[in-house]
């Protein structure tokens, strides 16, 4: 049964949307006009390599057996929708339009997945530890979240490192790192089924005869997810340096011993919430990853785009 699913976010976004339009799923990928009209017309590519492939390969979304779509975030109907994808920065949520849409999904209480950096304050309520703190203060808007019933809203960590190369349009998607999406169930078997259903129908994708890497992981745990801390800390932000950003492996790699230890401070604090170890990734398996990522996070590419305009801009 082909499901439809709306995503906030063409950027990374459209990683995840692929992925699901390679399964037979439709997606809509919610972005700026301007893009939403190149994907109208043109598609998506995503590029990525298959194990064992020198080469990456380029998957456009018109060859897929799933529908694709964009729209902007005031066009979107919401009663089309099985499940919603949030795929954007934390910040981006605070634009007008996009915090209508989110009031519009939180009231028709659609399942939310988020493959964010920065997990959901309706999630983070979902963990007994955080659920009595105040936390909002650590978000750019909290009242974004305030609509959203914690039980309809899942984290999926972001371990798949991708990015729009400069160079080509803003449909165009480069895949470092192929790892998977791991998420956390729902709260309600209905919902469940649905993830699970699409985990299933990802796994069994393949391309010219041969697996096709990253997956959909569903886990019963809600701090699986949350492995995701240790490198976003240890790699992604110190990646931002003073003048031009450096690479993730640069970020980790330039000093081995003390990226273990912000690595290893970060878990601690996730097992003190109540993470078990076998949730967590080693850091020997992180810093052997970060050996292939050459190129700085997204983040640290937003804050020297900032520097050079003195204005933030960043991409849905």
């Amino acid at each position: 049964m082909a499901r439809n699913i709306l995503i906030l976010g063409a950027s990374y976004g459209s990683l995840l949307g692929t992925k699901l339009l390679m399964a037979g799923h439709n997606v809509s990928l919610v972005c700026r006009k301007n893009t939403a009209d190149l994907i109208n017309r043109e598609g998506t590519e995503v590029r990525i390599k298959l194990r064992d492939e020198k080469e990456h390969r380029s998957i456009f979304s018109r060859d897929l057996p799933g529908k694709l779509d964009a729209v902007t975030p005031a066009d979107v109907d919401v009663s089309r929708y099985d499940m919603v994808g949030l795929a954007m920065q934390e910040p981006q949520y605070t634009n007008h339009t996009v915090r209508v849409l989110m009031i519009k999904i939180a009231a028709a209480k659609l399942p939310c997945l988020s493959i964010m950096n920065m997990p959901p304050l309706p999630y983070l309520k979902r963990i007994p530890a955080l659920a009595g703190m105040d936390l909002e203060e650590a978000y750019t808007n909290a009242q974004v979240w305030e609509r959203f019933e914690p039980s309809l809203v899942t984290l999926c960590s972001p371990d798949p490192q991708a990015f729009r190369p400069p160079e080509e349009k803003a449909n165009v998607l480069h895949v470092g790192l192929p790892t998977n999406f791991k998420a956390s169930a729902f709260a309600d078997d209905k919902h469940n089924k649905v993830l699970r259903e699409l985990e299933a129908d990802i796994e069994a994708v393949t391309l010219d005869g041969q697996d096709v890497p990253v997956k959909l992981k569903v886990f019963d745990s809600l701090f699986v997810p949350l492995a995701k801390w240790s490198m976003l800390l240890t790699g992604n932000y110190r990646c931002i340096t003073p003048t031009e950003p450096q690479s993730i492996r640069d970020a980790v790699h330039g000093d081995l011993s003390r990226s273990q230890a912000i690595y290893d401070h970060v878990d601690g604090i996730a097992r003190k919430l109540g993470a078990d170890p076998a949730d967590q990734v080693p850091f020997a398996k992180y810093a052997k990853a970060a050996e292939s990522l050459l190129k700085p996070s997204s983040a640290a590419r937003a804050v020297a785009a900032a520097r050079r305009s003195s204005s933030a801009s960043t991409s849905w």
